[in-house]
């Protein structure tokens, strides 16, 4: 990994081992298991993936459902570990994957600011300074004090996104954050991103939003099956892309 680099991925694959029997309640699968009657086949999630990111690089992750993105942001993270290759990161990096994902149900909004950004290794005094700044950009009002269980999506999903942008990282993962919300809160969001990549931050991003990705991106990389098909030019790719999927 040469000096310039902030994510060098090398010979990636990632493996599942799917159950090839339906099972319906945990009793059952129990049993299977201990009577080793349970049988599965190996799903390749990525495979022989490699690519180099430079430093205040805007790539983007382009390909359909099931395409293998969202495993890729995953291994990068460090949140799943890789059957085989190598990643190697350097400098601080947030993963914006699953917003909201560590909320306590039963905690309010205000509560969950603590216990969530405590998770993305935020300091109590800093949180508590930055409090108002976050309530007010998620636009939560008085549902801050509300149990998140009686939150929509969205609600979790803005006020995750409004914890998890308080840094500037020098390397910044999203997964189709910036459609969380109204069409306001994802103007919003993305000029925030914005603001992050004026200092130079660089960035992982997977959306469906052709368009998105050409605003913000320069680099493309389209994935297929668990493979790397394509790596270049943002327009050139979307362009590549957006023939190979509507036809």
């Amino acid at each position: 990994m040469s000096e310039m680099s902030a994510v060098t991925v090398q010979d990636l694959g990632v493996k599942f081992h799917l159950s090839e029997q339906k099972v319906d309640n945990l009793k059952e699968y129990v049993i299977r298991i201990l009577k080793h009657q349970m049988r599965y086949k190996e799903f390749w999630a990525l495979r022989e993936v490699s690519f180099d990111i430079k430093k205040g690089e805007r790539v983007a992750i382009l390909g359909l459902n099931g395409a293998g993105k969202s495993t890729l942001l995953k291994v990068i993270a460090g949140v799943l570990k890789a059957t085989e290759g190598k990643v190697t990161r350097s400098g601080v990096l947030v993963p914006l994957l699953e917003l909201g994902a560590g909320f306590d149900q039963q905690y309010t909004g205000a509560e969950n600011i603590y216990l969530y950004g405590a998770m993305l290794g935020y300091p109590k005094a800093f949180l508590r300074e930055k409090f108002d700044e976050i309530v007010a950009f998620s636009e939560l009002g008085e549902f801050i004090d509300v149990p998140v269980k009686n939150y929509s999506s969205g609600m979790r999903a803005r006020l995750g996104f409004s914890i998890a942008t308080l840094v500037e990282p020098e390397i910044l993962i999203l997964d189709e954050v910036l459609s969380v919300g109204d069409v306001k809160f994802r103007k919003k969001s993305e000029n925030r991103i914005k603001e992050m990549f004026r200092q130079e931050t660089t960035v992982l991003f997977v959306s469906h939003n052709l368009a998105q990705v050409r605003s913000l991106c320069t680099r493309a990389l389209w994935l297929e099956k668990g493979r790397l098909v394509e790596d270049g030019p943002v327009e050139v790719v979307t362009e590549h892309f957006e023939k190979a999927t509507t036809k």
